[in-house]
């Protein structure tokens, strides 16, 4: 096909300078009632992108649409680009095609390549996130100009698969914007292959393969196979005449294209381009239906956890969430007062990290791999007295190199942390009573109950709520098993760190603080060992244990979420204290034994194990290891639920006998599934990644200054310190606190507690993303909203552990403008 000289057609070209928006990626919100977009990908090179994207587009305009065709980046002659070809062969109705490239480079190489090639590399490569927000900014921009129904095409260059100008594969690099997608199959010999793996990678990623089109070729007939099979897979196959052998005479080959054109495009052909175009729209009007029908249709059928529904009435009030990538959702919450030329979706940042499971942002391609690699090889296998790669890799990974190295001797595998935390019960209590069984009969057994602290939270199932004093999240048939120590907590007041010592370790009646020499100094816990409140913390603890022992309450397990309790309020419990707790219980100031003592210790780190408070595991920063721990969130990198609990060898000998009844009868229909393992497999190798990763060492870097010259902090966190310690010095905040990924605001209220409302309303304005101008609004004005979930008074934010710092300091600037004014 000839293409016009840029003497007789000019189309609009955008610079490849193109400026950093000083925001995160916000591609995602792409969806407009009166702007139909399809992105269209081919199965491979050479298979006739342009030539039906220019027979859609010709066909759109020729309905009467407004049509803008977009080729985000070009190689090769001018002459001889696809968006020169689309304006030059519009028809009739071309004055309503408006054709541009973003990106040109003049090598006919691939865009990766000729990007590199361009003024011999004098001139940086556009990253994948500028390259994104130009594409996402013109989207915006035509919906914005258009005013009425107009169909927009987004070609992309070469296969599914080949180089964006990053390197990034185009598939990989264009899924933030979640744009639908038209399938362009290949009609030559191999290309039944080439087109059902370019679906599959399609599908592989979340896309919506809207239609699959493909040149009707009479000799390898790859057509006839195609429509059969993905017809069965409920995707529309079009199949169009192929163009006619180019001409040798540029003139005869453009009256040839044109007769093409107006052929296909012709509204009497059946099945032709023009049907095809009906079709897309009735694809585009099914998506936005669905999505504004979907909020009552979920009151009418879902019941929420932790919802009151009673509260939630009005469809407005349902959070729609049409896609995720990275740290956002693409969401929407119906508004008939809605600006029609403002996309449905919009950007919302996952300020909880999906409920502290997010670990490397959604739709994380390497775990999507690992899933898919997993669930191919193997789907479910059954795991009791046998064993698979996956599930063995892993348990050797947690007990010999992970947060069990030095201590553990067992994995045992569940479905959750909940249930994983019943697991570690059970051998808890198992363990004591075979040691103390002789004055103990089944009732007392029965009645042991566990040593831990108000506020925790170790998950919804009986029995991990038994382990739990009395609160909101406990039911009519809980009963309280045990004795819970009020804990001193760890936060920043006015901009400095302070440990704050409750009423029931006071000399008051009253809570006070304890000013501390730096957050650094709170979290040496060898060197505060021998301080006066650490024989505060033992004279308090040991008078308990007598008065609880004098009562003839018995106790099998100390049971604590170390360093952070999460649910109970996002409390940052002073190390120190449980360092003396575990060492009292134990009757030892080592934990170096192997065997337990006193009762066995449970570490519940389903929240903050595996570097979601800045370490792999909280025993070395305690000093003392823990007889059982438990793992999952992060393990899995919030895309599969998946849970282990490790167990050390003397905990592990209290069921080992040659009787099966003695056996840790305990399981579940998917333990140990390979697709769980996998995918944990595939997270520990990005986090070890990420632990010499430039922002890590950036941000631990920002926390060591705070400490003074030379002296490094013991924590850290993705948050600023500045920050921090600014939010701290707010009036209306009682206390900040920040380790790793999670940033918590303790508001003032005098009806603190988890029924407080406070912190809900002190954030509402977080959730309404700024106005499509505030692009380049100051900071603050971020146009996306925050999807963020409270605890009564207390607010908290979590980020991915990839988090870039980027997307942070936005997140920070907002926060601020909403409550630091």
């Amino acid at each position: 096909m000839s293409t016009v000289d840029g003497s007789q057609v000019e189309s609009t070209r955008i610079l490849t300078r193109t400026r950093l928006f000083p925001f995160p990626n916000l591609g995602m919100a792409s969806l407009y009632k009166h702007l139909r977009v399809h992105q269209i990908f081919g199965a491979n090179t050479d298979v006739g992108k342009t030539i039906l994207t220019t027979a859609l587009s010709r066909a759109s305009a020729a309905k009467k649409f407004p049509v803008f065709y977009l080729k985000p980046v070009s190689t090769g002659a001018l002459d001889d680009a696809d968006d020169r070809h689309v304006t030059r062969f519009g028809g009739k109705a071309s004055k309503l095609i408006h054709a541009e490239c973003l990106f040109q480079y003049d090598e006919p190489v691939s865009p990766h390549l000729a990007a590199r090639l361009k003024d011999e590399g004098r001139v940086e490569v556009p990253s994948d996130e500028i390259f994104i927000k130009s594409v996402a900014q013109r989207i915006r921009d035509h919906a914005r100009k258009s005013g009425k129904a107009a169909h927009m095409y987004v070609e992309t260059a070469g296969g599914v698969h080949s180089p964006a100008l990053s390197g990034t594969t185009q598939i990989d690099c264009y899924r933030p914007l979640f744009l639908p997608i038209v399938l362009i199959g290949d009609s030559r010999l191999g290309g039944i292959s080439s087109t059902i793996s370019a679906y599959d990678s399609l599908v592989l990623r979340g896309y919506i393969v809207d239609a699959v089109i493909i040149f009707r070729d009479e000799y390898y007939r790859n057509w006839e196979y195609l429509t059969e099979y993905f017809k069965e897979r409920g995707v529309h196959v079009s199949v169009v005449e192929p163009p006619p052998p180019r001409h040798s005479d540029p003139t005869e080959d453009a009256k040839a294209t044109e007769a093409y054109y107006e052929s296909v495009v012709s509204p009497d052909i059946v099945n032709g381009v023009s049907n095809i175009v009906d079709y897309l729209d009735v694809r585009h009007a099914v998506r936005v239906q669905d999505i504004e029908s979907m909020p009552q249709r979920t009151l009418d059928t879902i019941w929420w956890p932790f919802v009151q529904h009673g509260t939630v009435k009005d469809p407005k009030d349902v959070t729609v969430i049409d896609s995720a990538y990275g740290d956002f959702f693409s969401a929407t919450r119906l508004n008939n007062e809605r600006d029609s030329s403002k996309s449905i979706l919009f950007p919302e940042l996952d300020g909880s990290a999906s409920w502290w499971t997010q670990t490397l942002g959604h739709a994380h391609p390497s775990l999507t791999m690992a899933a898919a690699r997993a669930s191919g090889r193997y789907g479910h296998v059954m795991f009791p007295q046998a064993t698979h790669i996956p599930a063995l890799r892993l348990a050797e990974r947690l007990v010999h190199k992970g947060p069990g190295k030095g201590w553990a001797s067992r994995a045992f595998f569940s479905d959750n942390g909940s249930t994983g935390m019943e697991v570690a019960l059970k051998m808890a209590m198992r363990a004591y009573t075979q040691r103390n069984g002789a004055g103990l009969d089944n009732e007392s057994k029965k009645r042991l109950g566990v040593l831990g602290l108000k506020g925790s939270y170790h998950g919804d199932t009986i029995g991990a709520m038994d382990a739990c004093e009395e609160g909101v999240y406990t039911c009519e048939w809980h009963d309280a098993k045990g004795y819970w120590f009020e804990p001193p907590s760890v936060g920043f007041k006015d901009g400095k760190p302070i440990i704050t010592v409750p009423s029931s370790l006071s000399t008051t009646e009253k809570a006070h603080t304890v000013p501390a020499k730096s957050l650094s100094w709170i979290y040496d816990v060898e060197d505060r060992l021998h301080t006066p409140l650490a024989r505060a913390y033992a004279l308090y603890v040991s008078r308990a244990l007598e008065s609880i022992e004098k009562r003839g309450q018995k106790l099998g397990a100390l049971v604590i979420e170390p360093l952070l309790m999460g649910a109970g309020g996002m409390i940052f419990v002073d190390p120190l204290f449980q360092r003396v707790l575990i060492d009292t219980v134990r009757g030892r100031r080592s934990g170096k034994s192997t065997e337990w003592s006193g009762m066995p210790v449970i570490f519940d780190e389903v929240f903050v194990g595996l570097n979601r408070i800045g370490m792999e595991s909280t025993g070395p920063l305690l000093g003392v290891n823990p007889d059982i721990s438990v793992n999952a969130k992060v393990l899995t990198g919030g895309l599969i639920p998946l849970c282990v609990t490790l167990a050390s060898k003397s905990i592990f000998n209290a069921f080992l006998s040659d009787k099966k009844a003695e056996a840790l009868l305990h399981g579940h229909s998917y333990t140990a599934h390979p697709i769980g393992c996998e995918v944990a497999n595939e997270t520990l190798a990005q986090i070890d990644k990420l632990e010499k990763s430039e922002e890590w060492t950036a941000a631990k870097g920002k926390w060591d200054k705070l400490q003074g010259e030379g002296e490094r902090s013991k924590v850290w966190s993705l948050w600023d310190p500045q920050f921090v310690s600014e939010v701290s010095k707010l009036p209306k905040v009682k206390e900040v606190m920040s380790l790793g990924c999670v940033l918590a605001i303790n508001f003032e209220d005098d009806a603190a507690g988890y029924t407080s409302s406070f912190a809900q309303n002190a954030l509402q304005s977080l959730k309404e993303p700024s106005p499509e101008a505030g692009m380049s609004a100051a900071p603050g004005g971020a146009p996306y909203g925050v999807h963020y979930r409270t605890l009564g008074n207390v607010a908290y934010f979590m980020t991915s552990l990839n988090t870039k710092a980027s997307v942070i300091r936005s997140i920070e600037d907002k926060i601020w403008s909403t409550i630091g004014n």
